[in-house]
């Protein structure tokens, strides 16, 4: 089958589109036709084994132990292993897994759920890692109630699009933040009020949030925190800025020491794979209280150039691959 490939860590480069053996489904796995699957800056990091600190927790230390890169999909079921209840072959599903970028891929029976039936496999591929990590920042670490005012930073992107629409569903106030481009995104999705930070500091606006959710990883946290109010909360997810060894995560080491001293929760998080909240935000997606936002989609072949597309910081909201 076709797949993207990687035999080393590196830029864009080091991937290439390959021939390797359809993987063999094992007894609590299903396989899948992949159709469709999401571009996240999670696939960059282990493309390029950045941090360094990822090739410790098991990622392979030279090398990436695993070659074919992705995580999230949608597809249609092929085969179900002996241990597989809840799905059968031609079910369409979504969900998360290793090595999407491929023809076909196996993907464990709780990591995945019916396909939303008003979605297309490309919106559907955009949606797990990217709206899980808003979910459970939001409601799980965010503890997001209604009439509270949230600023999400980083709202045009990936998670920030989605961070939007679910803080809107839990009642929230909602601002965003974004450039000047991506204002009118923005406020499509449904923010209340927009910052442009080209033109405005949030510390500076005299405006305080009972919730921050950062998704852009480049604020100090004595800026953020100037935009709490006494007890509010802040949640970071992720982090690009920073060294190879840490990057962004010194930011929230930081946060975890110095919670414990101050009025102030900081929190961060890293999003878990939970078959519930996958299923919870099907039924938003059903309903149309969650949409996808898709910049732009590209064949197999061209994901070296959708990575470059997404960590150039251009994207709004997800990017797609086609199968």
């Amino acid at each position: 089958m076709k797949a993207i490939v990687q035999e080393e860590y590196g830029s864009s480069e080091v991937l290439r589109v390959g021939e390797v053996d359809r993987p063999k489904v094992g007894d609590g796995e299903v396989l899948i036709r992949v159709h469709a699957a999401g571009v996240d800056p999670g696939v960059w990091h282990l493309m390029a084994g950045l941090p360094y600190f990822l090739r410790l927790m098991g990622y392979g230390l030279r090398a990436p132990k695993t070659r074919v890169p992705g995580n999230d999909f949608s597809g249609r079921v092929e085969t179900v292993g002996k241990e597989v209840t809840q799905f059968q072959p031609g079910d369409d599903v979504f969900g998360l897994c290793k090595g999407c970028f491929a023809e076909y891929a196996c993907a464990r029976e709780d990591k995945i759920a019916p396909k939303p039936s008003n979605l297309t496999f490309e919106q559907a591929a955009a949606v797990p890692t990217s709206a899980l990590t808003a979910l459970q920042a939001l409601r799980d670490k965010g503890e997001v109630a209604a009439g509270q005012r949230v600023l999400i930073i980083g709202a045009s992107g990936g998670v920030g699009t989605f961070a939007v629409q679910l803080a809107k569903v839990f009642g929230a106030e909602v601002t965003g933040v974004c450039s000047t481009p991506k204002l009118d995104l923005v406020r499509s999705i449904g923010a209340d009020h927009v910052v442009d930070y080209t033109r405005e500091d949030i510390a500076q606006t005299g405006e305080r949030y009972d919730v921050i959710l950062d998704t852009a990883g480049n604020r100090s946290l004595a800026n953020l925190r100037g935009a709490l109010t006494p007890r509010g909360t802040l949640v970071i997810v992720g982090g690009e800025e920073g060294g190879k060894w840490l990057a962004g995560t010194d930011r929230q080491l930081r946060a975890a020491v110095l919670s414990p001293f101050v009025s102030q929760r900081l929190r961060s998080f890293v999003a878990a794979a939970r078959l519930e909240d996958l299923e919870f935000l099907k039924g938003l997606l059903e309903s149309g209280k969650l949409t996808p936002v898709i910049d732009r989609t590209y064949s197999l072949s061209e994901a070296p150039e959708a990575i470059r597309y997404l960590m150039g910081g251009h994207a709004r909201g997800k990017l797609v691959l086609t199968v």
